[in-house]
């Protein structure tokens, strides 16, 4: 569950689409729902990451082989909080580690920016 931090608003609106990396030698997997999309693209520690961090995030299958997002951070409040220690700072941070370490998907992707957001 995303957290609620939506007094000040929210911000940082992205919209992203992964998809699967067609090597051409075998079939791109087809997914039947939003879960079996999230879990084939990412790991749970990388869904964990999106729950806590995101205020808002709506999921969407694309084409059945792709995985559509769209999320926005609110604010902890204080006026003079480190941006590295708010909502949106804490995203990239905790991604980029995962990303190092290699934890961060089950499976190779590609990823788009998309201006058609899902909310």
């Amino acid at each position: 569950m995303t957290n609620s931090d939506n007094t000040f608003g929210t911000f940082n609106k992205r919209t992203q689409i992964l998809s699967q990396i067609d090597d051409g030698s075998t079939a791109l997997t087809n997914h039947a729902d939003v879960a079996a999309a999230k879990s084939f693209f990412l790991t749970s520690a990388a869904l964990t990451v999106f729950d806590e961090c995101c205020t808002e995030l709506q999921w969407a299958v694309v084409d059945n082989t792709k995985l559509k997002y769209t999320m926005t951070f609110g604010t902890k409040g204080a006026s003079d909080i480190n941006a590295s220690d708010d909502w949106a700072g804490q995203y990239v941070s905790r991604i980029t580690a995962l990303a190092d370490a290699g934890t961060l998907a089950n499976n190779p992707f590609s990823e788009a920016e998309s201006s058609e957001h899902l909310f």
